[in-house]
């Protein structure tokens, strides 16, 4: 089997992270697209949750394609709120205002 995870790959998705402006936020898909790996969305949660072992990144931007933060971290909704990020009423953050852009 080939490895998939190689110390390239996961800087080459922590610097797309690294790109996320304050105040927005970023899916899964849409870091897998940009590096070219579109059907790797799940790599990338994989990778993000071992962030602390590379540095300090901003990983708290980055939710699910309908705006669901990941499930066990819960300070990402209120760093995200930090930084003026609105959430709807179901929980979810508002993807048409707050989607980054790049």
């Amino acid at each position: 089997m080939k490895k998939i995870l190689s110390e390239e790959l996961v800087y080459e998705i922590l610097s797309v992270v690294e790109e996320i402006p304050e105040g927005q936020v970023a899916s899964y898909g849409q870091i897998a697209r940009l590096i070219g790996r579109e059907r790797n969305s799940r790599l990338v949660g994989k990778v993000l949750s071992m962030s602390e072992f590379y540095g300090d990144y901003p990983c708290h931007r980055v939710v699910n394609h309908a705006g669901r933060t990941a499930p066990g971290f819960t300070a990402q909704r209120k760093l995200l709120e930090s930084e003026g990020v609105r959430f709807k009423e179901n929980g979810m953050v508002d993807m048409q205002t707050f989607q980054w852009k790049p």
